[in-house]
């Protein structure tokens, strides 16, 4: 019983790794380019990897997603500031992987004191909220430059200003939806689930 559990959790790491790279590989599936920025939709995957396979999975799938970027940054950048900004892993892989472990352990506290869709939309919050204010964050830390500044379109002195914006627009778009398509998405999965 025990080895039909474990692969059926290594079946479905398997196929969401796959969904990851189709995302991230099909133009407009998982990143859809909005002028120098790229609205994403690969965080959802992440955060419900982490809430049906818990945080370590999360943070395997975060992994997958971040490495990708890290390496398209170089060979096939998805907006005009990945070879300015996704080449340092603290940027593109690091934020990716935090969002499996903040969605996968908020959801699992949650949901021992609240009911489970409420305990995913609160996780799939905390786990856009992660990515956004960590990729934002540390743009804003390393690359206060004039070459990232002017791709914003604003000069260095306004790069804050214009930071704050996206995290307004695009993080909230992103927050949004994974607040949305995570309980539609995990409730079915976790009836599959191998049992914790």
């Amino acid at each position: 019983m025990i080895r039909r559990e474990k692969i059926r959790q290594n079946a479905i790491r398997a196929i969401l790794i796959a969904i990851i790279i189709l995302q991230d590989f099909v133009p407009f599936l998982g990143n859809i380019p909005i002028g120098p920025l790229s609205l994403t939709t690969l965080h959802v995957t992440v955060i419900v990897s982490a809430v049906v396979l818990g945080p370590v999975d999360g943070a395997i799938i975060g992994a997958t997603w971040g490495i990708l970027t890290w390496v398209r940054a170089f060979m096939a950048p998805s907006s005009p500031l990945a070879p300015l900004v996704m080449v340092n892993p603290l940027v593109s892989v690091l934020p990716r992987i935090l969002i499996g472990f903040v969605a996968g352990y908020l959801y699992r506290w949650l949901s021992k004191i609240t009911n489970g869709r409420l305990s995913m939309v609160i996780a799939a919050i905390a786990g856009s909220l992660t990515n956004t204010i960590l990729v934002i964050g540390f743009i804003y830390l390393f690359y206060r430059t004039p070459a990232v500044a002017h791709a914003y379109g604003v000069n260095v002195d306004h790069l804050l200003i214009a930071l704050g914006t996206i995290v307004a627009t695009n993080g909230t778009c992103e927050l949004i939806l994974a607040a949305i398509a995570t309980p539609l998405i995990s409730i079915p999965l976790l009836k599959i689930r191998p049992n914790k």
